[in-house]
């Protein structure tokens, strides 16, 4: 059988190949791991040398050759810019350190009372030497355990 003049259903072979690439590019969209459209860079390099005439044999051929090389370094060098990550970027309640608060109930490490307000949030809080801290005296929070966290006075830090 010759594959120079396939015709099916009296379409010609490249607007397969662009079905194709469109079918592998929503296929893509939904896995997003950059797989399915480096086949899709194949299928409309070969779309293009079936438009320009190409025989089935190198249309073949380039679909297996750009999804090789798509692969092998246009993928790698995506997935490192899609998937790198910034580990200095602190959310939600790990935000709060380093936040400066104001103590709206004395921090006695003894009776175990404390509660210092952070941005309208109220927070239990202990110190980290277990000395005492007056009310609506300004602090700094250095760390957060669970709903605790462990305050420093503002005029007392030295390393923060």
């Amino acid at each position: 059988m010759q594959f120079e003049h396939l015709y099916l259903f009296d379409m010609q072979l490249h607007y397969y190949w662009l079905i194709a690439a469109i079918i592998l590019i929503i296929v893509e969209i939904f896995t997003a791991g950059f797989g399915a459209v480096c086949f899709a860079f194949g299928a409309l390099a070969s779309a293009l040398v079936g438009y320009l005439g190409g025989s089935f044999t190198w249309q073949l051929s380039i679909f297996a050759i750009v999804s090789l090389l798509t692969f092998l370094f246009v993928r790698p060098f995506v997935l490192k810019f899609l998937q790198r990550k910034n580990n200095d970027v602190k959310t939600n309640a790990d935000a709060l350190i380093g936040r400066s608060g104001m103590v709206t109930e004395e921090i006695d490490h003894n009776k175990q009372l404390g509660r210092v307000k952070v941005d309208g949030d109220e927070w239990k809080a202990v110190t980290e030497d277990g000395h005492p801290i007056a009310a609506g005296t300004e602090v700094i929070i250095i760390a957060r355990d669970s709903i605790i966290v462990t305050v420093k006075e503002k005029n007392r830090i030295t390393e923060y």
